[in-house]
């Protein structure tokens, strides 16, 4: 009776190990929903976060590393695994920050920019480190970047952000609570 007791206890051993090799196989698609969702800002199925979840047919190579994840871009957040090479485009909800819909039209954001800057009150509508958006473009092209607040900022006002502790900081403007721009790029 042992040997038979052992010989189950073993194949139940086996059974157990077995789907958490299956998890370290594949990339878990649960994970790149979130890391989508936190780096947008927004929720599946609110304006400017993900559309859907990650199709669940896709079988990607498991990431060493937490994947990358960039966007808003012409409407969608690009996640990337640099270690293996693979990379997937993730469709966003219109309405959102103003990269996820694609280039803006000419002198249209920032005729919106300046007349809300006008009106509010010099309140800081950015904190001493909170997450912003920082973003650069024009009529043709728009880029951007998740940054941290190296100080408060009212709207109009000029900050210091940087994308982590040990960068260097970048001078951008405060256009909205968490929505930063690069001066130079007055066109967009």
């Amino acid at each position: 009776m042992s040997a038979r007791l052992s010989f189950f206890a073993a194949a139940l051993a086996l059974s157990a190990a077995q789907p958490a090799q299956a998890q370290q196989k594949f990339e878990n698609l649960d994970r790149i929903d979130s890391l989508v969702a936190m780096t947008v800002g927004a929720n599946m199925g609110e304006p400017g976060g993900p559309a859907g979840p990650v199709d669940r047919r896709l079988k990607l190579a498991a990431c060493p590393t937490t994947p990358n994840v960039e966007g808003p871009i012409f409407g969608a957040a690009m996640v990337k695994c640099d270690a293996l090479g693979w990379r997937i485009r993730v469709p966003l909800v219109a309405g959102g920050a103003a990269a996820a819909s694609g280039p803006v039209p000419r002198g249209a954001a920032s005729g919106r920019y300046m007349a809300a800057a006008q009106q509010v009150s010099k309140e800081n509508v950015v904190k001493r480190g909170d997450p912003v958006q920082l973003m650069a473009g024009n009529a043709a092209f728009s880029v951007s970047r998740m940054m941290i607040a190296d100080e408060d900022g009212a709207v109009g006002e000029t900050i210091r952000v940087r994308e982590d502790r040990k960068s260097a900081p970048v001078m951008a403007q405060v256009l909205e609570m968490g929505l930063v721009r690069i001066p130079g790029f007055n066109n967009f």
